[in-house]
């Protein structure tokens, strides 16, 4: 094994002036890393075969003196690091060459990184993000104890080994689905990212290890089903509430976290003389505009003087997101729907039921919604039972009447 150190210069980056920038290029078992000298050189003041600036003034002299020095700094690194027994790879190398702290640990730097979302609460992440990343730096931690009796190790030894034995950790040891094992690799990688930021890594291991999310099939409701919790009795008041509410984001696509903080602010007249609701989704910052059918009209109207909302100004009184997914479930019984009933259904009822299969424009639905892409919209675009009956019904009618033509 052997270091080869080499300068290149990069025409490619030339500046408007013509002179380009020249780089250190450090090469070690395949792997390597490149640094800018800070040097720049016209193309012809630089001769490739002998790795050196042309000429005999003091400027050239002083660049072909330094690239000594950097040579000689490299090999003295790489001797350092041979002579103590134990492995190391070209990273270690950039990093001792660069002066930096080569000892970071990955835990070290999620603590950083779970540090950051901390103070962003609120503003940037939601507080389910950060208990999200905390699950994922836990399964980190039981690895590194379980399968490498260690409690933390160097953030330069993240490799491609290292992520595909915590992929079969957390598919073995907790029967991680795909997507779940790919939100924990998701947090990783942007850890990862944050090491090179910092200067601890210069490259991301997960350029290698490639993480696949599976497609999955998103629960929702049809009309008929909508109507049935609507139209049911219910005598429990916790229940009813808990279904005026979800009904009410069947019929406005809210998430649950949105739906809770929903004030008199947010309730506006329209331009068309109609209600609406406009809100800065918790999630994305992205701003929600629905103009208020008339079932979602109702169940606001029903709860307007509710005593529950007596000392807030919050528009429905909402139990926290644990209490609702648990009534959701006893009303699922109630009203005999087969479905995991959540209030993250409600909404993708809003997208698939009652607008996309009844012609409302995907981009119209993506801006209700609060999508800051379209491709997050086409997850939804699903062709429900009804749609496909009325659609071939449509196409029976039409042939019917060309069988009919052709006769006649």
């Amino acid at each position: 094994m052997r270091v080869i150190v080499c300068f290149q210069l990069k025409k490619a980056k030339a500046r408007l002036d013509g002179k380009c920038p020249l780089y250190l290029r450090c090469t070690m078992n395949g792997q390597r890393f490149e640094i800018s000298t800070g040097f720049f050189l016209d193309s012809d003041d630089w001769i490739e075969t002998a790795q050196q600036a042309k000429g005999k003034s003091e400027d050239v002299k002083v660049i072909n003196n330094r690239l000594d020095k950097i040579r000689t700094k490299i090999q003295d690194i790489y001797n350092q690091l041979e002579s103590l027994g134990e492995p190391f790879d070209v990273e270690l190398i950039r990093n001792r060459f660069l002066g930096k702290s080569s000892n970071k640990g990955l835990l070290e730097v999620f603590d950083d990184v779970l540090s950051n979302i901390e103070a962003r609460i609120g503003k940037d992440y939601a507080f389910a993000t950060l208990k999200q990343y905390r699950t994922t730096k836990n399964r980190l931690k039981e690895f590194l104890n379980l399968q490498k009796s260690a409690k933390d190790i160097a953030i330069t030894k993240i490799n491609y080994n290292f992520l595909n034995s915590f992929d079969v950790y957390l598919k073995k040891t907790y029967d991680s689905m795909p997507n779940t094992a790919w939100t924990y690799h998701k947090h990783m990688k942007k850890v990862l990212n944050v090491s090179i930021a910092m200067g601890y890594i210069s490259h991301n291991p997960y350029e290698s290890f490639k993480m696949t999310k599976k497609d999955t099939n998103r629960d929702f409701l049809t009309l008929h089903e909508v109507n049935r919790i609507k139209e049911k009795k219910i005598s429990i008041l916790r229940l009813e509430i808990v279904r005026d509410i979800f009904v009410f984001a069947c019929y406005t696509g809210l998430s649950y976290s949105d739906i809770a903080k929903l004030n008199n602010s947010h309730f506006q007249k329209g331009d068309d003389n109609n209600f609406w609701i406009i809100v800065d989704r918790t999630k994305t910052k992205s701003r929600c505009r629905i103009p208020l059918l008339s079932e979602a009209l109702e169940i606001l109207k029903k709860y307007e003087n509710h005593r529950l909302l007596s000392s807030s100004n919050r528009l429905l009184p909402v139990s926290s997101n644990q209490k609702m997914n648990a009534y959701l479930k006893e009303l699922a019984d109630i009203c005999g729907i087969q479905k995991n009933l959540t209030m993250h259904v409600a909404r993708h009822t809003f997208a698939t039921s009652v607008t996309l299969s009844n012609g409302v424009p995907i981009e119209t639905v993506s801006k209700m919604l609060g999508h800051t892409s379209l491709k997050t919209t086409q997850i939804y675009v699903r062709i429900i039972d009804s749609k496909i009956s009325n659609d071939m019904s449509q196409l029976q009618k039409k042939l019917h009447k060309e069988s009919l033509e052709y006769v006649i």
